[in-house]
């Protein structure tokens, strides 16, 4: 099952160009299974996600893009804002104790340039302590592929993933239409329900797919 774990959408995300019924239409026209909304601090509830679903015959499910001081984190399985989620400790204890997970977001921003990162040495370097500082705080999976990163910086996060050997997930990070759909997540099991995403996530039984090549960024990068 093909699912989109990273999108924005105006005006909860102010930094988005789409409402949410066109991505959930751009997602059901490319093929994906299902769709996931993940604003910026701000969470949708699971009675209007359920309604987008009903709306255009594809799942639709909330969750989150958390600003921490370790950089931007999706979380599934929380539904509000906590003053503390900035902090990365505390946002994993409101994770678990509502049972949900977290993946940092594109982690080749503030971690990686391609110039000097072009230089073995230099990217070593970079690598080396994105590591040691990703590796002080739990989280259940990284997105190792970002639909709006270059080739140079997906294959970072992708080296990074791996040296923290941890579960890689895909998403989009459309802010735009003609970005929905560029990069999606393959669970091996079949997904109905946000529980079951979680629980999915968790096992780590997903492979990320990159479906188009990247697209420019937005104007607006947050």
């Amino acid at each position: 099952m093909l699912v989109d774990l990273h999108n924005h959408t105006y005006p909860k995300s102010d930094d988005s160009f789409m409402s949410p019924d066109e991505l959930v239409d751009a997602a059901r026209i490319a093929g994906l299974d299902g769709v996931c909304i993940t604003e910026h601090d701000e969470f949708w509830t699971l009675d209007d996600t359920s309604a987008l679903t009903r709306r255009h015959g594809i799942l639709v499910l909330p969750g989150s893009e958390i600003n921490t001081d370790a950089g931007h984190v999706l979380v599934f399985g929380l539904f509000r804002y906590r003053f503390g989620m900035h902090k990365p400790a505390f946002l994993r204890a409101e994770a678990d104790s509502a049972g949900g997970v977290l993946i940092p977001a594109h982690p080749y921003r503030r971690r990686f340039l391609e110039d000097p990162g072009h230089n073995p040495t230099v990217r070593a370097e970079m690598l080396e302590r994105a590591e040691t500082e990703l590796q002080t705080w739990p989280f259940e999976a990284m997105e190792s592929r970002n639909g709006r990163g270059s080739e140079a910086q997906n294959r970072f996060a992708e080296d990074l993933r791996q040296g923290l050997a941890v579960p890689g997930v895909a998403g989009s990070d459309a802010h735009r239409v003609s970005q929905v759909g560029t990069a999606a997540t393959q669970f091996e099991r079949r997904i109905e329900s946000l529980e079951d995403l979680i629980a999915e996530i968790k096992a780590g039984r997903m492979t990320p797919v990159e479906l188009n090549a990247a697209v420019p960024p937005a104007a607006v990068v947050q």
